[in-house]
């Protein structure tokens, strides 16, 4: 279950230290196969995406060995630096979901009602428009706005925060 929650994460993460797709996805594979044979390993206290992020960190390293020939590739101390920004930033983006959550709860009832509409498959400001009974103008000025309380809330919230 585990992997299964945090398999994008650990894709991305993957991603952002090799040059392409199909290494990504390579090393993934590798790293998602380790990440079960050790799961009885994994301690909890440590944070599940932590230590299988290690794992695909040495996953990255041991296919950059691999592919020494291979003319282009970054460099460790590259890998390092990202490795760091990118689980750094990682923390922040499950923080903004968290929050982004938080606000959305806070909107108004017929502005969730509006949000909920725009993020329906193939939905358009027109049919949203059809829909409720006001203008198109009037729902993309709406949804503007509604989408400017949520960053605004997100943004509160993150100056807030330790």
């Amino acid at each position: 279950r585990d992997l299964t929650e945090n398999a994008r994460r650990i894709y991305a993460y993957i991603f952002s230290l090799v040059p392409n797709w199909a290494d990504a996805d390579e090393i993934f594979q590798e790293a998602s196969a380790t990440i079960w044979e050790k799961y009885d390993e994994y301690q909890p206290d440590t944070g599940f995406r932590e230590w299988a992020f290690r794992i695909a960190y040495f996953k990255v390293l041991q296919h950059r060995k691999a592919q020494a020939k291979n003319v282009l590739r970054f460099s460790d101390q590259f890998i390092e630096a990202v490795d760091g920004d990118t689980q750094a930033g990682g923390d922040l983006w499950v923080r903004r979901h968290r929050l982004l959550g938080e606000c959305y709860e806070e909107l108004r009832p017929q502005d969730r009602e509006l949000i909920d509409f725009r993020y329906e498959p193939d939905a358009t400001t027109k049919s949203i428009a059809l829909r409720v009974g006001r203008s198109v103008d009037a729902v993309y000025k709406s949804l503007n706005r509604i989408h400017g309380q949520l960053l605004d809330c997100i943004e509160s919230k993150l100056e807030d925060l330790p």
